[in-house]
């Protein structure tokens, strides 16, 4: 049993999804001893590339959420982006707002495990990676998940997000 509520929550809903790591086994949720704020904080601690890092970034689409994963490598072009889903305008949330519609604080949002489903895309770039590391509900709390099983988990569409 994970300490944290919400690591628990997403152990929960990775365990129901039937989500499997690169090695075929089951995806486990890995507390880390610190916070890691940053995909390159991520890394580091977990001794992988940046761009394997699944970074979890809310946007507001004209007042709907919307989940970008995208690599710890890029950054997302939100006009390109906004285009693609066809929204006027994308703009980085507040903590308010991420708190609002994932239940979880910026650092930590998980690719899953929300009140509600959110409409997600999936940086085509992580598909380069046998494995990728997604926030596990908190900023020290991560689990690593193969490309396929994360745009299988979290109902996302795939797309170039930078």
């Amino acid at each position: 049993m994970q300490s944290h509520p919400n690591v628990q929550a997403i152990q929960d809903a990775l365990d129901a999804a039937g989500a499997r790591n690169a090695a075929g086994e089951p995806c486990q949720v890995k507390v880390l001893t610190e916070p890691v704020h940053t995909a390159a904080a991520a890394a580091a601690a977990i001794g992988i590339e940046v761009g394997q890092i699944a970074n979890s970034l809310i946007f507001d689409a004209d007042g709907e959420p919307l989940l970008v994963l995208t690599s710890g490598a890029h950054r997302v072009d939100t006009a390109k982006v906004a285009a693609l889903i066809g929204v006027g305008a994308l703009k980085r949330a507040g903590a308010g707002f991420v708190r609002e519609h994932t239940g979880q604080v910026i650092g930590g949002v998980s690719p899953l495990a929300h009140p509600k489903p959110l409409r997600t895309l999936v940086d085509v770039d992580l598909e380069q990676y046998d494995e990728i590391w997604a926030a596990g509900g908190i900023p020290q709390a991560v689990f690593p998940i193969t490309f396929a099983e994360l745009v299988r988990i979290t109902a996302g569409t795939t797309a170039e997000v930078a």
